[in-house]
């Protein structure tokens, strides 16, 4: 796996000192105001941005989207070089520091960032970033142990029934929250992430596991004992679109990724990566 770090300052102090260029002051401005494929195409590489441990998708190197970036890559004709990242506080701090600017501790920015909400309020609140190309719809998911809870139309079975969720999550806020904190005694919320609590649920130490369908279904899909739907809440049950985000000026780039994903995605090449991280691929 590769990591792209690249020089910001020195590149600023290149750009600002004739002196230290060895080619003419035009020619760095003629490459900075080229096409986005262009300059690609002329490294040889996509630096593609994806979040570190966020199963199914990235894992220490390996994954959905590990995948899918080298998938991308190769449409276009380039090598790929995978860049990791922790993520920040928010959305609008990872798209800044993975997409039109760059990381304060001098990584990034990326030519193209994974896992982004395709989203228009997140798209009007970005006017630096283009978003674009969803390969994946995410859910907000419960999945019972159909023994223990053979319905589950409302949340009223799981009331005083053991149920692991990661605390920290949107799965987790919505039940430790719902019907004014109803659940909360019941909830087991130590878990980092779905897959934790879905691995909990397998163990038979809970009898329900809330988290994103790509967390549960990657961990628990194809075994029989388990049900794996929406959680009851009726806001939650249409989820969000997954894609991808370029700088707004990069629309060639743009382009070229949008037409990749619509040929993974029509020749079943996007349905092999999914199933290669146990995810049943649908169109978002």
């Amino acid at each position: 796996m590769s990591r792209h770090l690249p020089t910001r300052l020195t590149r600023r102090d290149w750009l600002a000192s004739s002196a230290a260029a060895t080619l003419s002051a035009a020619a760095p401005l003629r490459a900075q105001e080229a096409p986005a494929l262009e300059r690609l195409r002329a490294r040889g590489s996509l630096i593609v941005g994806v979040y570190q441990d966020l199963p199914p998708f990235h894992v220490a190197g390996r994954g959905i989207e590990v995948d899918l970036a080298g998938a991308l890559a190769a449409a276009l004709g380039l090598k790929l070089s995978l860049l990791p990242f922790q993520a920040g506080e928010d959305m609008g701090d990872d798209l800044r520091n993975m997409v039109w600017k760059g990381h304060y501790l001098g990584f990034g920015p990326a030519d193209v960032m994974l896992h982004v909400p395709v989203d228009r309020p997140l798209m009007d609140k970005s006017p630096q970033v283009k978003i674009l190309a969803p390969y994946w719809r995410e859910r907000v998911m419960v999945a019972r142990d159909l023994k223990a809870l053979p319905t589950l139309d409302s949340l009223d079975p799981l009331l005083g029934k053991a149920v692991a969720v990661p605390g920290q999550s949107l799965a987790g806020w919505l039940l430790i929250g719902a019907e004014g904190g109803r659940y909360r005694d019941s909830l087991r919320t130590k878990y980092a992430d779905g897959v934790e609590a879905a691995q909990a649920l397998a163990r038979g130490e809970v009898v329900a596991a809330a988290g994103h369908l790509s967390e549960l279904e990657s961990t628990l899909g194809g075994d029989e004992r388990f049900a794996i739907e929406p959680l009851p809440l009726p806001r939650m049950k249409d989820g969000w679109a997954v894609g991808m985000a370029v700088k707004a000026a990069s629309t060639d780039l743009a382009q070229a990724l949008q037409a990749a994903v619509n040929t993974l995605a029509d020749n079943g090449e996007l349905s092999r990566i999914f199933a290669a991280g146990k995810l049943r691929w649908r169109r978002p």
